[in-house]
């Protein structure tokens, strides 16, 4: 929480959950690209991850999964396949089946080791109570405010 401050127009700057939190995505995604590499973005492995455990899914149920806009989503995937590492099949009603090509395949299996050393490393520095502390808190935060966001996991009301 804020501390109070003399002056009631101060808040500091660190002290304030949306600068933190801001910070804490900076911390995450640096560690993302030194652990991890460059062989795809958070974003890109999201929607691999997603189409990993998924098959199949359509482009607006892929971004309503991840909580991502359609627009960027379209845009990622698109990249993704331009590279090889997903196939989009035209659907009915203008929609995309996104499937993982074996390339796909083998980039994911490349990245989550990666993935695993960088969740241990972002968490190396709390204790193991304080990790399931903050990983229940961070999820409810998530969970309690999904609608705020502007891409709402699930979409609206979901």
């Amino acid at each position: 929480m804020p501390k109070p401050s003399a002056d009631p127009l101060s808040i500091d700057l660190h002290d304030q959950p949306g600068h933190l939190i801001r910070r804490a995505h900076q911390i995450a995604v640096s560690m993302f690209v030194d652990i991890v590499g460059t062989g795809a973005t958070p974003i890109q492995y999201a929607i691999l991850r997603t189409l990993q455990e998924k098959p199949g899914l359509d482009q607006v149920t892929l971004a309503q999964e991840i909580a991502l806009d359609n627009s960027t989503t379209a845009e990622t995937a698109a990249r993704l396949e331009a590279k090889g590492l997903i196939v989009r099949e035209l659907l009915p009603r203008r929609q995309r089946r996104l499937l993982l090509t074996p390339a796909g395949e083998q980039l994911l299996a490349e990245l989550v080791p990666g993935v695993h050393r960088m969740c241990d490393a972002m968490m190396a520095s709390l204790t193991p109570s304080e990790r399931d502390e903050f990983m229940r808190l961070l999820r409810k935060f998530v969970h309690l405010n999904n609608e705020q966001s502007r891409a709402p996991r699930g979409g609206k009301g979901g």
